[in-house]
């Protein structure tokens, strides 16, 4: 495998690919699309209050695609799940608010019938003109969109011409538009996000310029065993925080109080400790106390009637030292409980750091959808990154070596 372009800070959209055996066929290469019928997976899965797109962050990171597809002419079947709706239609989770921010934010109507499959989404596919854009109705009000179905598949198939995929936050489940629809298609390839999410994340993984340093937060170790297990491999340090780092300290028999513990990873974490101690750095001081919404004070041991809610500040001068030399930054999940005031200075400290870090030539990818929103708590926006993912369990499996279901059915570059 040859070694990975280093490349600016900031990928752009129209990059070249690399890495033949890792990166996939794009939109670029699907020729003329003048009047062709274009199915576009998308990842619309996005949160809804009082009938409105309360945050359109996925809407937005697919518009580059979306509006390379209209500028090549092509008519645009564009498709996602919303929320878990248990195989029938539930009218909370309904794409017309996501239509309604889409024809927003594209500045041009969007078609929405409430139809996905059967006459009425084929007569509005079929009725498209060149540039146009329809979307379907929330894919996951069919009972077949997580059964691997092979006859919605069809129905789904009879609605388009080409198939692209731009949703890599599904692309590690085998969800039927997702793993089985593209099989059914000769020409497909994948969207400019799709494309941008394995540029970025190959880079992280298959040989990230030393040093390389991980910061790893959030609550469950479990969920993130494989990824810390690649990163431990690779990684010059793996910064723990977050309610993670309460499992490991547990591990060392340090007292934790009522801090957060994922008590099934407690084993795997003495192990880890044991073979990867010198690559491992936990917190050294806590900001602790009796709750989130209580008091918090800095402390360097964990009072067993407390819990801890944040790294303390001895902590983060830690971390930004470790940090201040790396050439390559992967950061995932927040540091602390960052929504409340007094709990949140860990996360946000850490995310301005990065974001210094960024302006003097370092490669930070961040991922997860807590840390976007702790970059967003933080005043920070996602061109203060090199790449901000917008996967949250397809950036770790992909992370961790293993391969994404949505990425393998799609064509190599």
């Amino acid at each position: 495998m040859r070694e990975l372009a280093s490349g600016p800070p900031t990928l752009p959209y129209n990059f070249t690919l690399y890495e033949e055996d890792i990166m996939k066929r794009t939109i670029d290469a699907l020729g003329d699309l003048k009047g062709k019928r274009v199915f576009l997976r998308v990842d619309f899965n996005v949160p809804l209050e009082g009938g409105r797109v309360a945050d359109d962050y996925r809407i937005r990171n697919s518009l580059p695609t979306i509006k390379a597809l209209m500028a090549k002419g092509a008519r645009l079947v564009v498709a996602s799940h919303l929320g878990r709706p248990k195989g029938a239609p539930e009218p909370k989770y309904s794409m017309a608010p996501v239509a309604r921010a889409l024809s927003e934010l594209l500045g041009s109507d969007v078609a929405f019938t409430g139809a996905l499959v059967g006459p009425e989404a084929q007569k509005a596919a079929d009725a498209l003109r060149p540039g146009q854009v329809f979307l379907l109705e929330n894919l996951r009000f069919h009972p077949g969109e997580q059964a691997g179905d092979e006859a919605f598949a069809k129905d789904l198939r009879a609605l388009a011409d080409v198939y692209v995929n731009d949703a890599f936050g599904t692309a590690h489940r085998k969800d039927t538009s997702v793993y089985l629809l593209p099989t059914m298609f000769q020409e497909k390839a994948a969207g400019l996000l799709m494309a941008k999410e394995v540029e970025a994340l190959a880079r992280v993984r298959e040989n990230p310029e030393k040093p390389f340093v991980v910061l790893m937060g959030g609550a469950k170790v479990s969920d993130k065993i494989r990824v810390l297990e690649a990163m431990l491999e690779k990684a010059d340090k793996v910064l723990i925080g977050g309610g993670m780092a309460y499992t490991f300290l547990k591990a060392m028999g340090k007292e934790v109080g009522r801090s957060i513990l994922d008590e099934e990873s407690l084993g795997w974490a003495e192990d880890a400790i044991k073979k990867w101690s010198k690559v491992i750095l936990l917190p050294v001081d806590h900001v602790v106390g009796q709750s989130p919404d209580a008091p918090g004070m800095v402390s360097d041991d964990i009072p067993p009637d407390a819990a801890g809610f944040d790294i303390g500040p001895r902590t983060v001068d830690l971390f930004k030292s470790e940090l201040s030399g790396a050439r390559t930054v992967f950061w995932n999940g927040p540091l602390g409980v960052f929504e409340k005031p007094g709990y949140a200075r860990g996360t946000l400290e850490m995310a301005h750091w990065l974001k210094d870090m960024v302006g003097r030539g370092c490669f930070v990818v961040t991922g997860g959808g807590d840390t976007v929103s702790a970059i967003h708590s933080a005043g920070l926006s996602d061109e203060d990154f090199s790449h901000v993912s917008t996967g949250g369990g397809a950036t770790l499996e992909y992370l961790g070596g293993i391969d994404l279901p949505g990425l393998s059915v799609l064509p190599d570059a």
